[in-house]
């Protein structure tokens, strides 16, 4: 499926990887509608690019629906990547003073990073259901969400975002099977440590730390890099019901 001339709404779309995504996109020819609640580089992209933005929490219906609608006011949605992040609780299942790890802030983690990504799946992938299909495949759209390699090899202290992340995984070959009579791919792409801007001067530091322990090559990945597999994704077909190791063969060691 190709991008140009399709719609394309990219969640979180104003941090570091869903930015150098939107971009991408839009330079292969996407009508691109930003879904997040950085209002401040929402609200630039929109005027740098000529897209939309639109403010967005994605653990909330009514806002990830605004911003389907928005994104089916340019055309038939066909592209939903999700990059999305927001605050995650750390620590270790029982503290050093003996108390287990906070609950709530287990709850939230979940919700933000794996509950918001069920639900932008589920409404994106019913507004993609609604199109006829664009080729003799019977193919709809392509849904993109975001993992972390903390799925496989989460590190001592990162038990809420590893399960989070675990669980997007799971959800992506289930997902996957849902919607095949619909002709609607999922594929996640799991990154390992990728170097944005977010970091600003600690980036520097971030980079001597992990740059070293990448097998290949030996630096942090750049959101570039992320960007471009999301566009092969939905340009190669035959890529479904998968997680993809976006890592440079880096495995997260205990701690």
């Amino acid at each position: 499926m190709q991008v140009q001339g399709t719609s394309a709404l990219v969640v979180g779309g104003a941090g570091g990887l869903g930015e150098a995504t939107v971009r991408r996109l839009h330079a292969a020819g996407a009508a691109v509608v930003v879904a997040d609640l950085a209002d401040e580089k929402g609200k630039a992209l929109e005027a740098e690019l000529g897209i939309r933005y639109v403010r967005a929490d994605a653990t909330e219906e009514a806002d990830v629906q605004a911003a389907v609608a928005e994104a089916e006011t340019l055309g038939p949605l066909r592209v939903s990547v999700d990059t999305h992040g927001g605050p995650a609780t750390g620590g270790r299942l029982i503290g050093r003073d003996g108390e287990p790890l906070d609950l709530a802030g287990f709850r939230r983690t979940v919700d933000i990073y794996l509950t918001g990504v069920f639900n932008v799946m589920r409404l994106t992938a019913a507004a993609m259901a609604r199109r006829e299909p664009v080729d003799e495949d019977g193919n709809r759209g392509v849904i993109v969400n975001t993992a972390s390699i903390a799925a496989y090899e989460g590190q001592i202290g990162q038990l809420p975002y590893a399960a989070a992340k675990g669980g997007v995984v799971g959800m992506t070959l289930v997902a996957a099977r849902d919607l095949s009579p619909l002709g609607i791919r999922v594929v996640t792409i799991a990154p390992g440590t990728f170097l944005t801007p977010a970091y600003g001067k600690a980036g520097d530091q971030l980079e001597a730390y992990w740059g070293p322990r990448i097998p290949h090559p030996r630096r942090m990945g750049r959101s570039p890099e992320y960007a471009a597999l999301v566009q092969h994704i939905c340009e190669n077909d035959y890529l479904n019901g998968e997680t993809i190791r976006l890592d440079g063969a880096l495995r997260f060691p205990p701690k």
